[in-house]
């Protein structure tokens, strides 16, 4: 059965995960191709995803980029592909197991009932984070109270990263406006989903910190989304 649902997972030193992603994702009741877009991972991680090709080679599909170009290109350029391969539904997900593949089919399901982007929500009534100091909860969900009071919008995971978008909503939305690299590229792909007046709908996950492989978090992706924000008022997207 060919898939209607993509989902694109950015790669960077993920040697140990993206097998056992990959196979997670496989054996969905629904089915979901996968496309990895990796940015020469010095670990080896292209060569593991050209071995799981060749398990699924209708399945899993590889871009290779020049470079560490940042999460939010490797989105768009993801995006971009999944339109042009004709795919409905296309998500975003992290590849550390920090999103549980199975609620994939939980976020397809709110899109096909009628939903444009269905966020897999760690601050929604229900949602939970696991395995996280306390310090960096309470960052990560007063960031999200600081854009909801600067952007005027709704949601309360402004920085969630597991998301399905409808593909009519990355056909609307100006991609190639949406500049930012980081948490900064979250929150405006909702920002720009909400101001086209798509429906955005929270769906409660548990959130998990990666066991395996080094967060790419940064100094640099903070001050990027904290000065972004107001960039974002005035964009056209």
């Amino acid at each position: 059965m060919a898939a209607k649902s993509i989902v694109i997972i950015p790669t960077y030193n993920e040697l140990d995960n993206v097998g056992p992603m990959a196979n997670a994702i496989m054996v969905l009741e629904s089915a979901f191709d996968i496309l990895f877009i990796d940015d020469q991972s010095p670990d080896g991680t292209a060569a593991v995803v050209e071995q799981l090709q060749s398990q699924f080679p209708e399945r899993i599909h590889l871009e290779k980029r020049s470079g560490k170009l940042g999460l939010g290109t490797a989105y768009i350029h993801g995006f971009k592909w999944a339109l042009a391969h004709g795919y409905e539904y296309v998500f975003e997900m992290d590849c550390d197991f920090s999103h549980n593949p199975k609620d994939l089919e939980r976020l397809l399901a709110e899109c096909e009932s009628g939903v444009d982007v269905a966020v897999g929500s760690r601050y929604c009534r229900g949602g939970r984070v696991k395995n996280w100091p306390m310090k960096r909860i309470l960052m990560s969900y007063f960031a999200s109270v600081y854009v909801r009071l600067i952007l005027w919008i709704g949601i309360k995971d402004t920085t969630a990263g597991f998301k399905c978008y409808r593909a009519e909503v990355l056909k609307k939305i100006k991609l190639d406006q949406v500049i930012f690299k980081g948490y900064a590229f979250q929150i405006c792909m909702k920002f720009a989903a909400l101001k086209h007046g798509f429906v955005v709908k929270e769906i409660p996950i548990t959130f998990i910190d990666r066991v395996v492989g080094e967060s790419k978090m940064s100094t640099g992706i903070f001050k990027e989304a904290f000065f972004g924000v107001w960039k974002m008022r005035k964009m056209d997207l």
